[in-house]
């Protein structure tokens, strides 16, 4: 039986909230579907849960929106309040609730993600941290994503990793093995423990601890030459050479070199609140990463201690620093010591500095944080005026937050395909940008019809709307690439399924960036450098280039099937099977008889045309 949110049923509200007691502990927020949507920690339980039902207005957007879900509360009562944060921490880990994420995962920055849930992990950057596998790990995220893609390309130059995320052939390593960049993992070439321990060499760069890396790094070196493996020591001496030639550039002036430290600061505005952490090691900054939230979430002090909490969750205990530098006291400061005292093992001394080479520290920290601050408040400013000028232009009854762009791609009907993007707020949210491939039977090579393709795409887009009398993710705007045709086409679905007016649908045509309404013979009277349309320009091109990217694929993958189609008994499932085995016509092309009797279903003769069929081709 699914239950009625706490909000909308008072009497059982007021039940549990007299049942909460005003210690310290652990609480759980649980939703319709029971599970658990946010864990909390708090020095006295009942106030704490209280203030979430008492004045919903002054949530932040995010609790607010979590209050809403929240059917039933459970709570575990602890000794102390160090032992509800250690608790909180390792149930969070477990349970990884979606609302316990202060920073805002907006794809801003890159994180690098080590996959430790494979035999064989893998190293990449991506900016979108997702629950995944509860053994990979996420170090960042980093703001400059440039030095990050250096760093990664150069480690990838250092140590032997794995430079695939999947075997370029099935029975022998790639020239990557040959140049000595990887150590043949696809075939197994060296033990998933050796190959972990080269990993883990890697993960000490991204976790801030180079200087214990070198370390050792030079004992492996020694070692080596007493041994008289010369070739060995040699290597070590290289990759040696590289981390220190990775470092440089990095030292942070007026920093006590003995010392590693983490510095935080923050700056705020209305609307954003942007925090930056720098990692400081033996003087030297080998890490900076940022943050996001929003304004109303608490005060400066909270917002420290939280994004602290969270980001030391999240890591090694020996990546926690002797010293944390932090702009200004904590509200529960020394509860955050003794806790990350108890997770390193030695003790952690938060500190607010007050003169010295630490507080210049703190404040560069704070400028490079406003200028981040300043740039995303810019860009911020000018969606904000782009979306108030598109509700002018086109008018709207308010801003169009969600913006769906459609556009149809091909060439003469051939490998038809449709994209869809979608704008949140003026930007790309690429999470919810989707491929179609246009299933008419009557387009097709030599037929094209954009008409009957948008009519298609339109219809099963918002099929599901239709089926489930839902207005759940409606768009407050769908912008059809093409001019008065290509509109009446989806006006007339739109009307099949009666879902005309329930969202406003333009069209804006490429030659003259003219936008078109409905039932409307003439283009809008527009300025095409003026904000709005300039927002449409952007939704439209980027549904041009998702599109076009998918129709590239796709006759890519066409045209090298074509080729085997020519062969004389090879159908689809075996042409299927060469490309599985060879990944390229290139490659079939320059194998030999013996490596195409390998491939599952083929036999000699078949092999033989195979073979023939290329060379004879070459010859003539």
């Amino acid at each position: 039986m699914i239950k009625l949110p706490l909000l909308d049923d008072k009497s059982r509200l007021d039940s549990i909230l007299k049942a909460i007691p005003a210690e310290s502990g652990v609480y759980f927020m649980r939703d319709e579907l029971d599970s658990i949507i946010y864990i909390g920690k708090s020095k006295k339980l009942r106030s704490r849960i209280r203030s979430y039902f008492r004045d919903t207005q002054s949530l932040s957007t995010r609790i607010a929106c979590m209050v809403q879900k929240v059917t039933n509360i459970e709570f575990i009562v602890t000794d102390t309040e160090a032992e509800a944060l250690t608790l909180e921490a390792n149930l969070i880990k477990k349970h990884q609730p979606y609302f316990n994420v202060l920073l805002k995962d907006d794809k801003k920055y890159p994180y690098v993600c080590i996959t430790w849930s494979e035999e064989y992990p893998r190293i990449f950057i991506t900016r979108k941290r997702t629950k995944g596998h509860k053994k990979d790990r996420y170090y960042g995220p980093y703001v400059d994503s440039g030095n990050l893609r250096e760093t990664l390309a150069l480690l990838k130059e250092i140590f032997p990793l794995r430079q695939r995320p999947k075997p370029l052939f099935k029975h022998r390593p790639c020239l990557n093995y040959d140049l000595g960049r990887c150590p043949g993992v696809c075939q197994e070439l060296i033990s998933p423990e050796e190959y972990r321990k080269t990993v883990d060499k890697v993960a000490m760069v991204f976790a801030g601890r180079v200087e214990e890396l070198e370390s050792q790094l030079q004992s492996q070196m020694t070692a080596a030459a007493a041994e008289m493996e010369f070739e060995t020591a040699a290597k070590i001496r290289d990759r040696l050479f590289a981390l220190n030639s990775l470092k440089q550039g990095q030292k942070v002036e007026s920093t006590d070199e003995r010392i590693s430290m983490d510095a935080i600061a923050l700056v705020r505005n209305e609307f954003h609140c942007c925090i930056q952490l720098f990692q400081i090691r033996g003087g030297l900054m080998v890490g900076r990463l940022g943050f996001f939230t929003d304004t109303k979430e608490a005060s400066k002090g909270e917002i420290l201690q939280t994004v602290l909490e969270e980001h030391y969750r999240q890591v090694d205990s020996v990546e926690i620093p002797n010293e944390i530098l932090i702009e200004e006291a904590l509200p529960e400061g020394e509860l955050l010591t003794d806790w990350l005292t108890n997770c390193k093992g030695r003790k952690v001394n938060l500190i607010v500095p007050m003169r010295g080479s630490k507080v210049e520290l703190i404040e560069m920290v704070k400028r490079n944080a406003q200028y981040e601050l300043d740039k995303t408040q810019r860009e911020s400013d000018a969606n904000e005026k782009a979306m108030e000028d598109l509700a002018l232009v086109l008018d709207l009854p308010s801003k169009p937050s969600r913006i769906e762009g459609y556009d149809i791609s091909h060439i003469q009907g051939s490998n038809a395909v449709a994209s869809r993007v979608v704008f949140i707020d003026g930007i790309p949210a690429k999470q919810h940008y989707r491929h179609y491939k246009i299933k008419n039977p009557e387009i097709k090579i030599g037929h094209s019809d954009d008409f009957a393709s948008m009519k298609e795409v339109i219809s099963r887009r918002f099929a599901k709307n239709l089926e489930a009398g839902s207005v759940k993710d409606l768009p407050d705007l769908v912008l059809i690439d093409g001019g008065k045709g290509q509109l009446s086409a989806v006006v007339e679905v739109l009307e099949e399924m009666n879902l005309l007016g329930m969202f406003p649908v333009i069209g804006l045509a490429k030659k003259e960036e003219e936008i078109f309404l409905p039932f409307m013979s003439d283009a809008l009277v527009t300025e095409k450098e003026q904000p709005g349309v300039q927002l449409l320009r952007r939704v439209r091109d980027e549904a041009h280039r998702f599109g076009v990217g998918f129709h590239r694929q796709q006759r890519l993958k066409q045209s090298r099937r074509s080729i085997l189609d020519e062969i004389p008994g090879i159908g689809l499932e075996k042409q299927k099977k060469l490309l599985e085995y060879f990944h390229s016509v290139d490659y079939i092309r320059a194998a030999s008889i013996e490596d195409l009797l390998q491939v599952s279903g083929i036999g000699q003769n078949l092999a033989q045309e195979i073979y023939q069929y290329f060379h004879l081709k070459q010859e003539r």
